[in-house]
């Protein structure tokens, strides 16, 4: 009986002994990655944004309403001062003048029958002061005829540059209406904003260098006009300045950057 009861319990005394499972081991702990550091913005050190701007610039506009018949004026073309640029079709205007001119010389024969008759004692002060009025109001109206069949034509006030032409040949345009910007050819100028504590050095004459992205050159500069007034809120002050010569691969509308000695 004993043995029996020995032989049964055989198996679980074997499971009992049997070597346990070695544990799972937890998994690694992955380090998280550390996100890569902001580079750090390039500093300027004491550059300063500079624009090139043209002295003279100006857009001309049509004086009268009326068609183009004349256009002389392409992009980038270079004119002298009085060049034409744009005519009008302008017949009626013509036309009141041509009939101003002949009212006026009407008025002054009369004047002169008038005045003719008077030294006969045939006319009277009167009938020659009203043919005087009717020269000076007919003068007037020629002055007023000129001036209208003038605006018929379209001239550059100063030499330069052709920096776009808004119409078209024989486009009919409004009074008002933009015709063709001009830019000066002269000598470029500088606009600037320093920070408003250079005013304690800075100076009408003060001489500083300007690098110029399109050109990838360095220009010396000097200092022509100061602003008045302090920007209270960005504590800067606006200035203008030249380039020292003319250097012809300069265009308006160029920037750089400008470094003046005593920034810190």
């Amino acid at each position: 009986m004993r043995l029996a009861t020995l032989i049964a319990l055989l198996p679980a005394l074997a499971c009992a002994q049997a070597p346990l499972p070695p544990a799972a081991k937890p998994p690694a702990t992955v380090a998280p990655i550390a996100p890569a550091a902001a580079a750090a913005p390039v500093a300027e050190g004491n550059a300063i944004r500079v624009l090139l701007a043209p002295e003279l610039e100006t857009t001309l506009v049509a004086q009268t309403a009326a068609r183009i018949d004349r256009l002389d004026a392409t992009l980038g073309q270079p004119v002298a001062k009085g060049k034409l640029l744009v005519g009008f079709e302008c017949g009626e205007a013509q036309a009141r003048l041509r009939m101003a001119d002949a009212e006026l010389a009407a008025a002054r024969d009369a004047l002169t029958g008038k005045t003719g008759l008077k030294k006969l004692n045939a006319a009277g002060d009167l009938e020659v002061s009203t043919a005087q009025a009717n020269v000076d109001r007919a003068a007037g109206a020629v002055s007023l005829a000129r001036a209208q069949a003038g605006h018929c034509s379209v001239a550059a006030p100063f030499a330069g540059r052709i920096a776009r032409v808004h119409v078209r040949q024989h486009q009919g345009v409004a009074a008002g209406a933009p015709l063709v910007d001009l830019v000066g050819d002269g000598p470029l100028k500088l606009r600037l904003n320093v920070p408003s504590t250079y005013l304690r050095q800075l100076k009408t004459g003060a001489a500083f260098e300007v690098a110029v992205n399109e050109t990838g050159r360095t220009y010396p500069a000097r200092v022509t006009a100061i602003n008045a007034r302090v920007d209270a809120v960005a504590q800067t002050v606006e200035l203008e300045a030249r380039i020292d010569g003319r250097p012809a691969e300069l265009l308006a509308g160029m920037s750089g950057v400008a470094r003046f000695p005593f920034a810190p």
